[in-house]
């Protein structure tokens, strides 16, 4: 799936020309840096894997574009740091926020420093990098922020309670911000997808069925940039969250618990 070249013009000219892209070497952030690769952005990339962001920067430069690696985790303040540091002087007109973290099983046995942790890479960070760039954003008059949220952020989460709260707040955040930053020409996109196949369901003991591909997302995530400010792509996802539109609270809830305790069996280990 690639974007139409009409998107493609319409994102270049909206936004273009440097986008920052956390957690790009894998999974939804490889596939939308590919996307935006090839609609002629030069990009700022972002993961903790050295190896693999490099072979990433490598392939992509086949699109005559710039880029910039920046290695750095993104529960360390200097991580942070480290782009905001590369991204000065650039004409930077996007900002995706996809690095992400996460934990499955009973809560009650995790690890607190790995919970900490969690809030650290899926909020703080996210909160950190959005305040920087959507300051610049209001002083140039345009730009663009993409949140990952995901569909566990509507409801409570059994066997994935702290990940799931974080993406609620990812969730709550974006849509808030997409109303504060639109007089200043500045678009917001939440986008919710269900299960990917990006290394999730191995890491975490999780047997996630008819998980969707990061290359069937990256086009309809940015292709509602700027049109809309919530976006689930993927059949099953728009599927799930009309199902549990008109249900309870509470029922929404329960019926999480079946699914992520299907997936989890109540093993309890680290995403990413």
């Amino acid at each position: 799936m690639t974007l139409s070249d009409q998107t493609k013009q319409r994102l270049k000219t909206q936004y273009g020309d440097w986008a920052i892209v956390t957690g790009a070497s894998s999974g939804i952030g490889l596939e939308l840096a590919t996307q935006l690769a090839a609609a002629g952005f030069n990009l700022i990339l972002n993961a903790r894997n050295e190896e693999r962001l490099l072979t990433v920067e490598q392939q992509l430069k086949s699109h005559n574009i710039d880029i910039k690696s920046v290695v750095a985790d993104l529960s360390e303040k200097d991580g942070m740091e480290k782009i905001i540091q590369v991204a000065q002087g650039l004409k930077v007109g996007l900002l995706i926020n996809n690095a992400g973290y996460g934990t499955s099983g009973l809560f009650v046995d995790a690890l607190l420093d790995s919970e900490i942790n969690l809030l650290r890479v899926n909020c703080e960070a996210v909160l950190v990098l959005s305040h920087f760039f959507a300051q610049k954003f209001k002083q140039q008059g345009r730009g663009g922020i993409i949140f990952l949220s995901s569909l566990v952020a509507f409801q409570g989460v059994p066997y994935a309670a702290n990940y799931a709260a974080s993406k609620a707040y990812i969730q709550s955040f974006a849509e808030a911000l997409a109303i504060e930053l639109k007089p200043f020409g500045v678009d917001v996109l939440a986008a919710a997808p269900g299960p990917v196949e990006s290394g999730f369901g191995q890491r975490a003991n999780m047997q996630m069925d008819n998980a969707m591909s990061p290359d069937q997302l990256g086009v309809p995530i940015l292709a509602a940039l700027g049109k809309q400010t919530n976006v689930v792509p993927g059949l099953l996802s728009k599927v799930l969250t009309y199902a549990l539109r008109t249900a309870p609270r509470a029922i929404k809830v329960k019926i999480m618990e079946k699914v992520m305790g299907g997936f989890t069996q109540h093993q309890r280990s680290e995403i990413a």
